[in-house]
């Protein structure tokens, strides 16, 4: 990305955060009796929160510490609880001034107005708590999608493909260790001939996967024909060479604009993501370049991490399109940006005779949670023509 570029989406990015932050918190300083002990206390812990993320991300950057996976942690947790602040103080000041014309406020909480405000506070302080912890249960527990599917090709002697596809893992400070861990217990146990990893499989910064060596749990992954990999946004934002040296090491055949023919019986095309030309400069192949020379009466499997550019797919004669990007949102109700966004944000949709599925991810990015969605791993079952 070009530095202007960058240091123009900053400086948005940085200003719509502060804007948001400073609506939130003085709502929650207007509810506070100016008399109060606690406001100070308020003023220190709300700082403490909106500045954790940031100090987290710039201090990995040079010392991958406890200390800066604390601070991500923390600044994680409060960006979903961002959201949902908002929604509560926006449903507030709507029935406040509602409120004005109609007076349906009970006469209680207008005769003890500072006492109402007090209580609204606490009550919307422990209910964002609690929509967070089971936000974080929900994400740590990945649900297995089953899918059956038939191809009208052949695929040499291979009668069906069991195919186990992972997206959006983002590994890192959140999604480390032991989760990650989990995740490969969980893909093995199912036995795959075929593991797919549809980009983002690191986050950010490899910093933190180097430092806790979450590799070590990528060379665990086993399947008949292999492990492969493609290239998403958030390989590019951390620097894509390093991120696919690092998997490539650690036993993940990387597709990068190429495809292969694996056993004589199908073909798999990985495409980079769509955002090499904003971070390099560089463009992507099309489909059809990609699958020159390739024989497409075999059947043939592609993953493009962003899920776009579908008529394109069944132009080329792709048989399956595997996705990710989307996280079906993440936290409801930004599911309904994803929906708008995109001709499909989760699931499965047959174009043409092209089967296409965008998985919701079996990680997080940023936030920690999940509310409204669920993270998955996909288990396709195969089928060719004989």
């Amino acid at each position: 990305m070009k530095t202007s570029a960058f240091v123009i989406f900053l400086s948005v990015v940085i200003t719509v955060y502060s804007l948001i932050n400073f609506y939130i918190f003085i709502r929650g300083w207007q509810a506070i009796p100016s008399n109060s002990a606690f406001r100070k206390i308020y003023l220190i812990i709300f700082l403490f929160l909106v500045l954790s993320y940031i100090i987290g991300r710039v201090l990995e950057r040079f010392w991958v510490s406890p200390v800066s996976e604390a601070f991500i942690w923390i600044g994680s947790f409060w960006l979903s609880a961002i959201l949902y602040f908002v929604l509560i103080i926006i449903i507030l000041d709507f029935t406040r001034l509602l409120n004005e014309t109609t007076q349906f406020y009970p006469s209680f909480a207008t005769f003890n107005y500072a006492g109402t405000k007090i209580i609204i506070f606490v009550f919307s302080v422990v209910m964002v708590s609690g929509l967070l912890f089971y936000g974080y249960i929900n994400a740590r527990t990945p649900k297995l999608t089953e899918l059956k599917l038939s191809v009208n090709k052949k695929a040499g002697l291979i009668k069906d493909l069991n195919i186990v596809v992972a997206s959006d893992i983002h590994l890192g400070t959140i999604v480390g260790h032991e989760r990650f861990g989990h995740i490969v217990e969980r893909i093995n146990s199912l036995n795959p001939d075929l593991i797919l990893l549809a980009g983002d499989i690191v986050d950010e910064d490899l910093g933190p996967v180097i430092r806790n060596n979450i590799g070590e749990h990528l060379l665990n992954l086993k399947s008949k024909y292999g492990v492969f990999g493609i290239t998403g946004n958030h390989e590019y934002i951390g620097g894509a060479e390093a991120a696919c040296n690092y998997l490539a090491e650690h036993g993940i055949t990387m597709l990068r604009d190429t495809a292969v023919f694996v056993n004589e019986s199908f073909y798999i095309a990985g495409r980079e993501d769509k955002d090499i030309e904003r971070f390099s400069g560089k463009k992507r192949k099309s489909l059809d370049k990609i699958l020159t020379g390739a024989d497409r009466s075999f059947p043939i499997i592609v993953m493009n991490h962003q899920p776009t550019e579908f008529d394109e797919a069944v132009k080329a004669g792709a048989d399956l399109h595997l996705s990710g990007h989307t996280h079906h949102g993440q936290m409801w109700p930004l599911t309904y940006i994803t929906d708008f966004v995109y001709e499909l944000s989760v699931g499965y949709l047959k174009k043409s005779g092209t089967h296409f599925y965008v998985s919701s991810g079996a990680g997080t990015w940023g936030p920690p949670v999940r509310i409204g969605t669920t993270p998955e791993i996909v288990n396709i079952k195969l089928k060719f023509e004989q």
